[in-house]
């Protein structure tokens, strides 16, 4: 089968990593995960720089790893591009020779290898600083040679491990629609791993979302952010979710029935999960009345301006929830951090879906 597959099964030291992924030619798949979740041992299984005593990788019919058949392919014979969040120039070379360096590893001759560094600086736009050193370059024109120098090489996967973590904001938005226009152009698989749901949704294809190193959901990236089934993609993503138990109306959290829009069919009793958007919830004083409407008491926990809105962060029971709000609705509720609110969203707002593997009680 063409495309990236891999079933991974990795322990150490009380951590163990358990997913299966696949990745077809073209395709790009963002795995999100917050620290700890197994991102980076994903990305050192795959590369070969761990090489776990079960498992299994293969690149398109071929074996990289499967210690069943005592196949362990080395690093430097996978194939493998790697962009990181550091560029990792070679400080000595300059930026043409940095991305020439691969192709002449590979065995291609002094004048080819540069005629491919020119091609791929001029890809990344960055043509004009082919004889600068590292040094002479900034952060986001390094990153740019990083990329070049990583597609100069022809790998047959290009992982991605947060490359525009280190960059400043001005930077980060130009690189990254660079990558997208690029990655669109190849045919070879991609794993990216990163922080940022913004690299998600530009860049990927598919979002696999790892949680203590399982794999708590995947699919197709609008899929995945517009629908969260778990309170970590719901935050990345910028939404609030509820899980509870399914009822004929809604579902339950907690005790308090939520009202909502259901896009799936739900079985009484099942987990389910009530994902709505911060710019959807008004904060009260006191309860609110009227119908069809949602009320949660909160507990408030911070304030942060954001724009020309006021990001207002509390608290049901062990759950976090957000509301955006106008500083002219903060000023006249007089709210405070500690103090006690109630956040109300219409029926028409919530979203109700079934979870999936038990995920109510995460």
């Amino acid at each position: 089968m063409s495309g990236l597959h891999a079933e991974l099964d990795f322990e150490r030291g009380g951590f163990a990593l358990r997913a299966t992924l696949s990745v077809a030619p073209g395709e790009v798949l963002a795995v999100l995960g917050p620290n700890g979740a197994g991102k980076s041992t994903l990305l050192s299984v795959l590369s070969g720089l761990v090489s776990p005593p079960r498992g299994r990788v293969e690149l398109d019919g071929e074996a990289w790893l499967d210690p069943t058949r005592g196949i362990d392919v080395p690093t430097h014979r996978r194939g493998v591009g790697l962009l990181a969040q550091q560029p990792l120039l070679f400080p000595y070379l300059s930026a043409a020779d940095n991305v020439a360096f691969g192709p002449r590893a590979a065995g291609v001759g002094k004048r080819a290898a540069r005629e491919t560094a020119a091609h791929w600086l001029a890809e990344v736009d960055a043509a004009g600083l082919a004889d600068r050193k590292p040094d002479q370059l900034s952060g986001g024109q390094q990153q740019r040679v990083a990329v070049a120098r990583a597609l100069a090489a022809e790998p047959k996967l290009l992982l991605l491990d947060e490359p525009l973590a280190a960059l400043d904001v001005d930077a980060a938005p130009a690189l990254r629609g660079l990558l997208h226009r690029v990655l669109r152009r190849q045919r070879r698989p991609t794993v990216l791993v990163t922080h940022d749901v913004l690299d998600a949704v530009v860049l990927a294809d598919r979002v696999l979302v790892l949680l203590d190193g399982r794999v708590v959901e995947q699919g197709p990236t609008r899929d995945v952010l517009s629908r969260p089934r778990e309170p970590f993609t719901a935050r990345l993503a910028g939404l609030n979710l509820l899980p509870g138990t399914a009822d004929e109306d809604g579902l339950v959290f907690d005790g308090t029935p939520l009202r909502g829009r259901t896009a799936e069919p739900l079985t009484t009793g099942d987990p389910a999960a009530a994902v709505f958007a911060p710019a959807a919830v008004a904060v009260h004083r006191d309860r609110p009345g009227g119908s069809p409407r949602n009320a949660l008491a909160v507990r408030l926990s911070s304030l942060e301006p954001r724009g020309d809105v006021v990001r207002v962060r509390g608290a049901v029971g062990d759950r976090s929830l957000a509301a955006d709000v106008t500083p002219a609705a903060v000023a006249d509720l007089r709210l405070e951090p500690g103090e006690e609110v109630w956040f109300a969203v219409k029926a028409a707002e919530v979203a109700i879906h079934p979870l999936f593997g038990g995920s109510s009680g995460a």
